[in-house]
């Protein structure tokens, strides 16, 4: 049995709503998970798993459509899906009553279920959030009723406020794949057990790769059941923070030549968040706000310190303020980084005030 697992899609979310490229991930967002439909008819999988959140919020019956016809397309695939804690079925949620097309089973229900395929020898167990959240670990103890069939488990949690997961139990259970949503982080915890993570990245903190699981479940003659699973890259973009290193001939000019010069290596269709370090010329200040029109950057950190002749300000100052702080560096060249930045920003705002 041939399947792709996908969760918290959160279609309907609009990332970084405030900057240029917002709409643009809306729509990736859509055309991923419409991606994934062709994905799955090229393959010739027999499920797609959606582990919960497949919308951002409760879902318009508009986007029921669009959905349910992505799902019209599919051509050898079932789909199972559950509700999130995003999406979850509340009282005037639209997917109640809602009618999809015949391979798509969704569990509606706030206690377990079970979906059967006989034709495929499969089980599918799960159920939908019906509050944003649940404090209470509903999974841990939870057996499927068949051996012989393969077994499989759709779950939504794994924090303190979304059902807490103990991973060694669901582990030692006897389901041959537990797929799992809700964290956004990819993480295969075993052959049998993983999250895809977020189907496309959704803020400055989801960096690195975003995608899907695809996995196999085959019977042996001895009726034993092994599951590979693996992940597989999907997004359209990524997040990426990368360090900008300077020195004391970096000008604002070339700093922006250092910056295109990386995004045009790594990629223009990535989202990056710069961090200036490095010791710069003294009289420098770095153009922050121009360094984001190099691409698509969405925030720029200046850590570099100025390279400052400490011996020539101190002779200058040696009976003020600055020469007093100056003095303290001197005291004390062990100090971590942290301090010593602070004193560096310190003597800047100084000599700017004498300015």
């Amino acid at each position: 049995m041939k399947f792709i697992h996908i969760a918290d899609v959160h279609l309907g979310a609009v990332p970084d709503s405030n900057m240029p490229w917002a709409k643009s991930r809306e729509k990736e967002i859509w055309s991923s998970f419409a991606h994934i439909i062709t994905v799955c008819n090229e393959e010739k999988v027999d499920f797609l798993f959606i582990a919960g959140d497949l919308f951002h919020r409760q879902a318009l019956v508009r986007e029921l459509k669009e959905v349910n016809y992505l799902f019209s397309k599919l051509e050898t695939t079932q789909v199972v899906l559950m509700a999130g804690n995003h999406d979850f079925i509340g009282n005037r949620s639209n997917y109640v009553g809602f009618e999809w097309v015949e391979r798509v089973h969704m569990f509606l229900s706030d206690q377990i279920e079970v979906a059967s395929f006989p034709e495929l020898k499969t089980e599918v167990y799960g159920f939908s959030y019906h509050t944003r959240d649940i404090v209470e670990a509903r999974y841990d103890n939870l057996k499927s009723e068949g051996k012989d069939n393969i077994q499989i488990l759709l779950a939504h949690g794994g924090d303190e406020k979304d059902i807490p997961i103990n991973r060694r139990k669901l582990q030692d259970s006897v389901f041959d794949y537990i797929a799992l949503g809700h964290l956004h982080k990819p993480e295969i915890i075993s052959n049998k057990m993983a999250y895809p993570g977020s189907f496309e990245p959704l803020d400055k903190n989801e960096t690195g790769e975003r995608g899907y699981i695809v996995g196999e479940i085959t019977v042996g003659d001895n009726g034993k059941k092994t599951t590979q699973i693996r992940f597989v890259s999907n997004a359209v973009r990524e997040y990426k923070r990368r360090n900008i290193a300077v020195d004391q001939t970096t000008t604002n000019g070339s700093l922006q030549d250092l910056v295109r010069d990386l995004i045009k290596s790594e990629g223009a269709q990535h989202i990056y968040s710069f961090c200036i370090t490095g010791v710069r010329d003294e009289i420098i200040h770095f153009d922050k706000e121009a360094v984001k029109t190099c691409g698509n950057v969405l925030e720029v950190e200046d850590q570099s310190v100025p390279d400052y002749d400490f011996d020539l300000l101190h002779r200058e100052n040696a009976d003020n303020i600055i020469g007093l702080f100056i003095q303290r560096i001197r005291e004390n060249p062990n100090r971590d980084e942290i301090e010593k930045k602070a004193l560096y920003y310190g003597i800047e705002a100084l000599l700017g005030a004498k300015v």
